[in-house]
Formats: C-alpha cells, sequence, structure tokens
C-alpha cells in the first residue's frame, strides 16, 4: 500500500504538471482521478490477496484442528482398547479360578480337570497374543503377566489330578477285567495318560512314580498268569508241566519293565515253587515206579492161563 500511494502522489504530481503546461484550467481534477483510480487498484488488489491468504489460514487451521482431533481420538480408543483388552483378561482370569474351584470341590472327577486345563491353555494364549501385539500399557502388560503365571500353576495342578484320577480308575477297572488280554489293554491306557502328562511336565516326580508304578502292575499281571497255570499243573499232579510254566514265568519276568526290587522278590518266590515242585518229583518218583511195577505185575497174573 505504501508503493500505491507513493505511485498515485507520483502520477498525480505528474500529470498536474503537464495539464498545468498545457494550460488546462483545472490541471489537478484528471490529475486527482488517476491518482485515485490507483489508490482504489491497489486497495482491491490488496483485499483479493488477503482474503486468499485469510482462506489459506483457515484451511490450514482447520486440518491441523482435524489431525489434532483424530489424534487424539485415536489416543483415547487406544487407551480404552488398553482398558477393555486388560479388564477382559482380568475377566477371564476370574472365570477360570471359578472352574477351578469347582473342578476341586467336585473332587476327582477327569473330565472336570481336563476341562479346566483346557480353559487355561485357551487363556494363556490369548494373553501371549495381547502381550505380542503391543497395545497394552505397561501396567496391564505386568497384570497380565501375573495372571499367565497363575493360570500356568492352575493348568499345571488340573493336569496333574486329571492323570492321576484317569490312571486310578483305569487300573481299577483292570483289576477288575477277567481275561489277561484285557487288563493289559486296560493298563495300558491308563500308561498312555501318564505317559501324556509326561510330555507336558517331563520333570513331575509323581508322574515317574505312576508310570513305573503302571509297569509293575502290567508286568504282575503277565507273570501272575504263568503262575496260574503252573499252581494248575502242580494240583492236579503235573509236576513237570508246572515246572516248565514257572520257568516261562522267570522268563516273561525277565523282560518286563519293573522295579528291581519287586523283580527280584517275585523271582524268588517262583524259584522256591520249582525247588518244592522238583523235591516232590523226586520223592513221587519212586513210588510211582513201585506203583507201576504193582499194575504190571497185576496184569500178567490175570493175563496167565
Amino acid at each position: 500500500m505504501i508503493g500505491a500511494a507513493v505511485a498515485a502522489a507520483t502520477l498525480f504530481v505528474v500529470l498536474w504538471g503537464m495539464l498545468h503546461s498545457s494550460g488546462d484550467e483545472a490541471p489537478w481534477v484528471p490529475a486527482g482521478l488517476a491518482a485515485s483510480v490507483v489508490m482504489l487498484v491497489a486497495i482491491a488488489a490488496r483485499e483479493v490477496v488477503m482474503r486468499r491468504a485469510w482462506t489459506r489460514y483457515i484451511l490450514e487451521q482447520d486440518r491441523r484442528d482435524l489431525h489434532a482431533e483424530k489424534g487424539t481420538r485415536n489416543h483415547t480408543a487406544s487407551s480404552s482398547g488398553k482398558y477393555r483388552s486388560g479388564d477382559n483378561h482380568a475377566a477371564q482370569l476370574r472365570t477360570l479360578q471359578k472352574h477351578s474351584a469347582d473342578a476341586d470341590a467336585a473332587g476327582e472327577a477327569p473330565e472336570t480337570h481336563l476341562e479346566v486345563y483346557q480353559l487355561c491353555k485357551t487363556y494363556l494364549a490369548s494373553a501371549e497374543e495381547a502381550l505380542r501385539s503391543g497395545s497394552l500399557s505397561a501396567e496391564s502388560r505386568a497384570t497380565l503377566r501375573a495372571g499367565q503365571e497363575r493360570a500356568r500353576s492352575l493348568q499345571k495342578h488340573h493336569l496333574l489330578v486329571w492323570a492321576r484320577s484317569s490312571s486310578r480308575a483305569l487300573v481299577h477297572e483292570a483289576q477288575r477285567r477277567a481275561r489277561v488280554s484285557d487288563r493289559i489293554e486296560t493298563a495300558q491306557r491308563a500308561l498312555d495318560v501318564i505317559e501324556t502328562a509326561l510330555k507336558f511336565y517331563p520333570d513331575e516326580v509323581e508322574l515317574f512314580e505312576s508310570e513305573a508304578a503302571l509297569h509293575d502292575f502290567m508286568a504282575s499281571v503277565k507273570v501272575a498268569h504263568w503262575v496260574e497255570l503252573a499252581e494248575r499243573a502242580a494240583f492236579k499232579g503235573y509236576y513237570t508241566r508246572a515246572i516248565d510254566l514257572y520257568r516261562d514265568a522267570l522268563f516273561y519276568l525277565s523282560r518286563e519293565n519293573m522295579k528291581e526290587e519287586a523283580r527280584l522278590e517275585t523271582a524268588e518266590r517262583i524259584s522256591r515253587e520249582i525247588d518244592l515242585l522238583r523235591a516232590r518229583l523226586k520223592t513221587e518218583q519212586p513210588i510211582e515206579a513201585a506203583r507201576a511195577r504193582t499194575r504190571k505185575g497185576k496184569a500178567q497174573k490175570e493175563s496167565a492161563p
């Protein structure tokens, strides 16, 4: 605007001088009009420039406000999501603990404890996914990790209870079976349960003890079968057959996976039975020979003329 005023004043002086020299009676009128036109054009141009500048400023300010609002909204949504996520996992943990308490109150029901184990597994997977997402605050992450430790403890507890109760039920069922093959098959199912738990907790002493007890049970069932056959043969007087069956029992005993103490005790008992049968066999052989001679002599007398 200062430049326009200087230009208008210069134009006014030049036009006034020219018109005055030419003898115009009122040279200041056209010179003033020309200067006024210059000033009006400058004012109009300034208005246009200012309007555009003001419009750009408003638009830029609106964009900044919108960006700030979106950032605030996203931060609020993120914070709300963190709180919702933390609240959700806290609610899941409370539900898990309630199911755990109900399962313990119900006793050693295998299905109930296995269900709680699966719930713990689901909770741990969900919590691990939430931790990997990085959308939790430091406080929420600490709380969630504490929940994971609690869930892992419950998971181990209920898996061990499931393995113990399931294997016991199967062993009791095996003891009620009549056939040896059915006993072995049922006991093998109990052993599969223990081995499944060992895959998750290979250092658990209780599981190793249960596994050893099941091996002893299966071995005792197999050996007892041959001992029973041997006892039946000995009862009928077939001592040689009974000794052979006892030897078969010793053979299977040596191949079975069982505690060495139990193996030695059973082997000693079978060996004593074999020694008794051998002694009885030696004692009764002369008697049997005498009876045979007596029968032969009677037969010869009866056949004589």
